[in-house]
């Protein structure tokens, strides 16, 4: 019964292994990093530190990890799809359940037990560690932040970059921080581990907020065409193309996606066409018409 689910909805088994890596490593850089000497990671991770900084102690870290990011990830549902939003819930949770199993059981008081009170080293390497746990869940098809799921949601109807858009929440919140504690000191390194960590997923992830273009050389355009634009909602583009060694007729599909799409992009497009190859490339800008019809 559940594999007959997993297939329908294209769920790896495999890939609950590395949501479970990702949710584990980010607990660490938050955990033994961040939260000890009171920096503040990017997203939800950024906002449920606060959070459980001005509320009682038995809301903790953990419980907003999970009740700030996983309506979030339900809300995606539609656009992201099932997979994605599995993947995602999984990882939140094992990045929650992690916390509360290293805030229980090493006694990190004040300081960090690695860097001390070295406010630059947590926040490069509490951003390192945490940026990576992004950067694998994000590989792999799933994300372990709500708010970049909401970035990917709205950045285009107001006309921004899923970048940005972070850029905007983020900043907010450390404003928000300096507000709250009357001092800017935390805030300004929490904006170094901001930097750090969007390096570190850029690199894991093979890039942040920047569409990718996919050029799929298949023998079945037509199918693969419209198994995409019935998945994602976006058109494509067909070009007529002749092999250079087989001399044989081949069909391009151009299609953009974004980051978090490429996964199920991929393994859409290979169970239609096992033999298809694909080049994905980075898109600094995409322009449409007026209209915003698809060529």
């Amino acid at each position: 019964m559940l594999g007959k689910l997993f297939n329908k909805y294209g769920i790896e088994p495999v890939k609950f292994i590395h949501m479970a890596i990702a949710g584990i490593v980010s607990a660490i850089g938050i955990t033994m990093f961040l939260s000890p000497v009171h920096l503040y990671d990017s997203g939800i991770a950024g906002t449920s530190l606060l959070c459980s900084q001005i509320t009682p102690p038995y809301l903790s870290l953990s419980i907003f990890l999970v009740i700030l990011n996983v309506p979030l990830m339900l809300y995606g549902l539609k656009k992201q799809g099932v997979a994605f939003t599995v993947y995602s819930v999984f990882a939140v949770i094992v990045y929650s359940i992690s916390a509360l199993i290293i805030e229980q059981n090493f006694d990190i008081g004040e300081s960090s037990p690695i860097a001390g009170t070295d406010l630059l080293l947590c926040a490069i390497f509490g951003g390192l560690i945490c940026g990576a746990g992004s950067g694998i869940s994000v590989r792999y098809g799933g994300a372990i932040d709500g708010i970049e799921v909401m970035a990917v949601i709205f950045a285009k109807s107001l006309n921004l970059t899923v970048g940005t858009f972070m850029m905007i929440y983020n900043t907010c919140l450390y404003v928000i921080c300096g507000i709250i504690f009357h001092s800017w000191t935390l805030p300004l390194y929490s904006m170094v581990t901001y930097y750090v960590a969007l390096h570190t997923i850029d690199f894991i992830a093979e890039g942040l907020d920047r569409s990718k273009s996919v050029m799929i050389v298949t023998n079945k355009g037509d199918e693969v065409s419209k198994a995409l634009m019935e998945e994602f909602g976006s058109g494509t583009t067909i070009i007529p193309a002749k092999g250079g060694f087989t001399m044989k007729d081949r069909t391009v599909v151009y299609f953009v996606v974004n980051r978090f799409q490429i996964a199920r992009m991929r393994t859409l497009v290979h169970r239609v066409d096992p033999h298809a190859y694909l080049t994905i490339s980075e898109v600094a800008d995409i322009y449409k018409s007026e209209q915003g019809e698809n060529v």
